[in-house]
């Protein structure tokens, strides 16, 4: 008999790639969307064979019946505090009320269970969704990954391509986690079919230091990358602050600032996962670094 998986946010790139690996293993997904959903990714998800629920007042009641029959519901919802802590209480709820025994939530990030609050806004709101989700009478699976390894490529102002340097703060030989969205949407399927999942799970395709990053770029450039530290992370962390104070992007989800809030908790070194859970699942080939940006180089 096929398990019934309900995934939230599958209109996404995470969620999209999770529905796609859990169809692959043979369960039977539900994916819940809004009206306001694009029309031609849903359309995509179900000729994959995804069953999709339109939900237009995103209340109990409504998921609760999406929710009916299913093992566990998947959330890969992305937002501000409005979707994080609001929009996934209504879907942790609705899970109870319809009797689901599991709940993943949208965390995938680094280990945040290590920082305290305000050291990143985003991070904060997925602490405090733990305090309802810990409470409530559902066995629950948080998935940590470090930082999405497909930044590298340039979202993360790591890597800078054009002047040969890799930019730090702090030590450059503090190790950092990645993992790559398509790798986190695997082991995401498969625990969401596992029934004996722990409250934590870690994973990370690969830890490297920026000056370990460094050294990957000159080989698989072919031309030498140096070093760029502006200062310690004492330095930075004052500058984030003055940042967010002088700037705006309070309604927006990656402000300047809020980026430089995940590069500070990664090169703090608190957040470095040990040990990891890589092994959990056999099948599962783990994209290196050095695969991510050798593709982005010579595509």
């Amino acid at each position: 008999m096929k398990k019934i998986i309900v995934v939230a946010g599958a209109t996404g790139n995470l969620g999209g790639q999770i529905t796609t690996n859990l169809l692959e293993q043979g369960a039977e997904v539900r994916v819940l969307v809004r009206s306001s959903s694009n029309i031609e990714t849903v359309n995509n998800l179900k000729k994959q064979g995804a069953n999709v629920f339109l939900i237009q007042a995103w209340n109990v009641e409504e998921i609760a019946k999406a929710c009916e029959g299913a093992t566990c519901v998947v959330s890969a919802l992305s937002g501000l505090r409005e979707v994080i802590i609001d929009a996934q209480k209504v879907l942790l709820d609705a899970a109870v009320v319809a009797g689901v025994p599991r709940f993943i939530p949208s965390d995938y990030s680094s280990d945040f269970t290590k920082f305290e609050d305000g050291s990143n806004r985003n991070l904060d709101w997925r602490r405090e969704f733990h305090t309802h989700l810990d409470k409530a009478p559902i066995k629950a699976t948080t998935i940590f990954n470090g930082a999405f390894m497909d930044m590298l490529t340039g979202q993360m102002p790591m890597i800078l391509f054009l002047k040969k340097r890799v930019f730090h703060w702090g030590n450059g030989n503090q190790r950092m986690d990645f993992t790559t969205i398509k790798d986190i949407a695997t082991f995401t399927a498969h625990a969401a079919l596992d029934d004996t999942t722990p409250r934590f799970l870690r994973i990370a395709g690969e830890q490297l230091s920026a000056v370990e990053i460094k050294d990957v770029m000159s080989e698989v450039s072919g031309e030498k990358y140096n070093m760029l530290r502006p200062g310690g992370l004492g330095m930075f962390g004052f500058i984030i602050k003055m940042t967010r104070f002088f700037a705006s992007g309070k309604d927006e989800l990656y402000p300047a600032w809020q980026g430089m809030q995940y590069m500070h908790n990664m090169l703090d070194g608190r957040g470095l996962m040990n040990p990891l859970d890589n092994n959990r699942y056999q099948n599962i080939r783990w994209t290196r670094v050095r695969d991510v940006l050798s593709t982005h180089l010579n595509p």
